[in-house]
């Protein structure tokens, strides 16, 4: 360690190292020598989100320089598993409205435990503890760095504290005004001037009906503020449809993410100390000093090398891993209609010619108008004919026959994105065939 490109390359080579896994490529050293054993604690940071979670593995030196060695991004989805729940619930009312008389099943049902999570939400904290323990295993990782989203400073000081209390503490006002920074993206909701001093607006006034709400509050430079006055947003902006229908729909938009980062930061935390590594925990305000004081450009991955106790960075100048979670197929077997009735039977098998669908497959096809190498993420079909997402699209109706397995599924799609330059500008979407970077098992 460290374990550069170069140098798994030759370890391949020469035939001292073998493949362990293909993503995230990760090999094996079998001809270990003594003088080589020397392992360096590593430490993985997370910064936990609602639909994405950023993750480094970084190598820590003395006074708080950070060198990093692997970036990653995992993308939940709460979302999917959210809907999909709601649309078996309907369908299981529609059907029941229907057909026979089936009792209902809301008192058969026990006390839910204490620090239950709703599916979608425990997904967030099983994913992000999956892949803990996977760079556990890939790497000799001996302590964990999370971002504690925020502190319930009332709680601190006041256990007791419930109800509409908290909205008379003394960070009442103050988290109102920043929770408007953030929602309008501190530029002014009638005309975008930013960098410019900001009021709270009413956007449906006062003496008109409107309330203190949230979603009734918007920020407005003074100009605009005293331009709109107590007129409504729809006669101050009438001719301007296009600013009037974004405004409301930014007014309105839920805090569906924020409510899932807060309910599930204490569990992640809770879980993460269950792997017996030293958690440490830090806040969103400690990351951002950090990524700003060092000119590190905003992404997922390396906000969550900036977690923590952090003087210097280097080594961030890689590729990032980007990690969906897929799932692994459902057990539903049928196709409903609107209804909620059947429609059509799907294949009961999920394993067609030793393929399943999410199998890491590479297809050499040598006749056709489909010729070519393709390798990628396999959806298989009762056909035996394949559709194979590649880094260029995808390719849809290739044979078994030229199929061969890669890496079997593991519930995760995988994706290499291009570096993130010195000037913050994001990574490109470009796909790249090359590995992230290596590390010993």
């Amino acid at each position: 360690m460290p374990c550069t490109e170069k140098r798994a390359r030759l370890l391949l080579e020469r035939g001292r190292a073998r493949v362990h896994k293909v993503m995230p490529f990760t090999i094996r050293v079998v001809d270990l020598k003594a003088e080589d054993c020397e392992f360096q604690a590593l430490r993985v940071k997370l910064d936990p989100g609602s639909k994405t979670t950023g993750m480094a593995v970084v190598r820590e030196a003395e006074e708080g320089a950070v060198a990093v060695l692997n970036l990653f991004e995992l993308a939940h989805r709460g979302r999917q598993i959210s809907e999909a729940l709601t649309a078996r619930r309907g369908h299981r009312r529609m059907r029941r409205s229907h057909l026979r008389y089936r009792s209902a099943r809301f008192l058969n049902r026990g006390n839910k435990k204490s620090g239950w999570l709703a599916p979608s939400l425990q997904h967030r904290v099983d994913t992000t503890l999956a892949w803990v323990y996977r760079l556990e295993r890939f790497a000799p990782v001996s302590s964990i760095s999370t971002e504690l989203v925020c502190f319930d400073m009332q709680a601190l000081e006041n256990p007791e504290i419930e109800g509409a209390q908290y909205q008379q503490g003394a960070l009442a006002g103050y988290e109102v005004r920043e929770y408007l920074l953030e929602k309008w993206n501190r530029t002014c909701a009638y005309c975008g001037a930013k960098n410019v001093p900001l009021q709270i607006e009413h956007i449906q006034p006062r003496s008109k009906g409107g309330s203190n709400r949230i979603s009734n509050l918007a920020l407005a430079c003074q100009c605009c503020n005293q331009q709109k006055g107590a007129t409504s947003i729809e006669d101050f902006l009438r001719k301007q449809p296009e600013r009037l229908k974004r405004i409301q729909a930014q007014a309105k938009r839920p805090l569906k993410d924020a409510a899932a980062v807060n309910v599930t930061r204490w569990a992640l935390v809770n879980a993460l100390k269950t792997t017996g590594l030293a958690v440490e925990t830090a806040s969103g305000g400690r990351t951002k000093f950090n990524r700003s004081q060092l000119g590190i450009p905003k992404t997922h991955a390396l906000d969550a090398a900036c977690v923590g106790h952090v003087n210097s960075i280097t080594g961030w100048h890689k590729p990032t891993l980007c990690l969906k979670a897929m799932g692994r197929g459902s057990y539903q077997r049928t196709q409903l209609d609107k209804f909620g009735c059947v429609r059509g039977y799907l294949t009961r098998s999920k394993n067609i010619q030793g393929f399943q669908t999410g199998d890491r497959v590479k297809a050499i096809v040598t006749k056709g108008k489909k010729t070519g190498c393709h390798i990628g993420r396999v959806a298989v079909r009762a056909s035996g004919n394949f559709n194979i997402q590649t880094s260029n699209g995808l390719v849809q109706g290739v044979s078994h026959r030229y199929c061969t397995i890669v890496q079997r599924g593991d519930g995760y799609g995988y994706q290499l994105v291009a570096k993130t330059d010195v000037t913050g500008t994001p990574p490109q979407q470009e796909t790249l065939r090359v590995p992230c970077s290596t590390s010993p098992a």
